[in-house]
């Protein structure tokens, strides 16, 4: 029988800081535009200009700090990472290495109904280098790459865990929550497609009981929790045929291929030593006041974890429902706003998480881009409550309301889409229904109950989806029997 091996996995989160202006210039902070223009000599490291550093990235880096349940260091320090690189224009990067702004901290996630504590090992700050345009697919299929650097001297931190990861699904859960997290401080908008929040991974494996750490991979070009997940599954899959083989473990960087579904080496993996780390002679140390880190403290939200345990508690979700519900910060607000228009938590959640997410990844928007406000989703459920409206109804309203904005009312008058109700409408209409359908009503009495359902749904048919659907079933069951 061959040796058994454990994955451990440990992950590098890169997030772009939502600011006005890049972390050491005047440069604007715009996602896009065109390619170079967001740039000036000190961002592009021209000889003789000097870095000064913006205040807010500071407060963004201790307020991520102390919701990940870090220690704040009242001294830090830059330092020169020095490294050759096209998209770096300088062959250095401006980071934290001998004292980081944050240390230790921790993010617990909830992995098969278990909690499970996932320790950080630091988070500091850095400038984003440029970009990369390759003519290819991806850099190891190109011909040339385009450096644009507008992205260039953007303010970072750089999250690190410790190696706490045990498989693929920890690691998705962990950057899912930590997604949250982040959103919920708004210190970044954390929108993975347009780089805001980036995930490298170092992947090794060792014998089962034994703590000694294996040779590591890092794997690089993950924009999504998907792939993350998928990459780390290939990768340790990879892993263990080379071990199984009797190979070794080369220490290197490999990118992953979304398309392809692999892994491939891009450059073999360099230790801190060979960056040369010194410090920054352009930048003064940061020394943080006590008073001001409690006052960054005091201006923290709610944070995920503690409003998935309210949503539970006092609202009587369930824990799936209320972990969906809070993990997206403005998800949770316009539930939370529906709910107080119409005390109902539990049909809310389910038309949010049902319809209205639907309609979202449908026409790929963001909540807040919703034309539907919550107080139009309150006064519709209202609506269907009061049996104005059947559910089917309310669906299809739903639908035009998301479409144009216009509230339920309106739609409903337009359509004339109001629910039938009149007794003696519904009674003429079903003894039609039933005169018309004589095989149908003896099938029912000759002990046949599902030709009740058929029943009912030609008269569903004939007032187009209005009639009372509550009093239709009672009515036909009086005829009946």
């Amino acid at each position: 029988m061959g040796v058994a091996y454990e994955p451990v996995i440990g992950l590098e989160i890169h997030v772009e800081l939502k600011t006005n202006t890049k972390i050491f210039c005047g440069c604007p902070m715009e996602f896009g535009g065109e390619a170079n223009s967001h740039v000036c000599p000190v961002c592009l490291g021209f000889p003789g200009a000097l870095p000064v550093l913006n205040k807010q990235v500071v407060e963004y880096a201790v307020r991520a700090g102390l919701a990940l349940n870090c220690e704040i260091a009242p001294y830090s320090r830059f330092d020169r990472k020095s490294y050759f690189y096209p998209d770096l224009s300088t062959a250095y990067q401006i980071s934290q290495y001998f004292f980081p702004i944050c240390k230790g901290g921790y993010l617990e996630i909830e992995v098969n109904g278990e909690k499970k504590k996932i320790r950080l090992n630091r988070v500091h700050l850095e400038e984003d280098a440029g970009k990369l345009l390759h003519s290819g697919s991806s850099i190891t299929t190109s011909d040339y790459s385009l450096a644009d650097y507008n992205r260039g001297g953007t303010g970072l931190i750089e999250i690190v865990s410790e190696p706490d990861l045990r498989s693929a699904e920890e690691a998705r859960i962990f950057l899912e929550q930590l997604h949250a997290v982040i959103e919920y401080t708004g210190v970044s908008d954390v929108k993975m497609e347009q780089g805001s929040l980036r995930c490298d991974a170092n992947i090794s494996l060792r014998p089962v009981g034994s703590t000694k750490l294996g040779t590591k991979t890092e794997i690089k070009n993950m924009n999504s929790f998907k792939s993350l997940e998928r990459a780390v599954e290939y990768e340790i899959a990879r892993q263990r045929e080379v071990l199984e083989d009797g190979g070794v473990i080369i220490q290197e960087t490999r990118g992953w291929d979304d398309s392809k579904g692999l892994t491939a080496s891009m450059r073999t993996k360099e230790e801190a030593n060979d960056y040369r780390y010194f410090p920054d002679p352009d930048l003064l140390p940061i020394v943080l006041e006590p008073q001001w880190i409690e006052e960054i403290k005091a201006s923290l939200p709610e944070l995920p974890t503690a409003k998935k345990d309210r949503f539970i508690n006092e609202l009587g979700l369930s824990q799936y429902d209320a972990g969906i519900l809070t993990s997206s910060r403005d998800l949770a607000k316009f539930f939370e706003e529906t709910v107080a228009l119409y005390n109902e938590p539990k049909v809310i959640a389910n038309w949010l998480m049902g319809e209205f997410l639907s309609l979202l990844n449908a026409n790929n928007l963001e909540i807040q881009e919703s034309k539907v406000t919550p107080q139009q989703m309150a006064t519709l459920l209202k609506t269907l409550n009061k049996g104005e409206i059947s559910g089917k109804i309310a669906k299809t309203v739903f639908s035009e309301m998301f479409a144009s904005g216009k509230d339920s009312a309106t739609i409903i008058k337009e359509k004339g889409l109001v629910q039938i109700s009149d007794e003696g409408a519904l009674t003429a209409l079903i003894e039609k229904i039933l005169a018309a359908n004589p095989k149908s009503v003896e099938d029912y009495r000759g002990g046949k109950k599902n030709a009740l359902g058929f029943l009912v749904g030609q008269v569903m048919k004939e007032t187009k989806g209005q009639a009372n659907p509550g009093m239709v079933n009672k009515l036909l069951q009086e005829k009946l029997n």
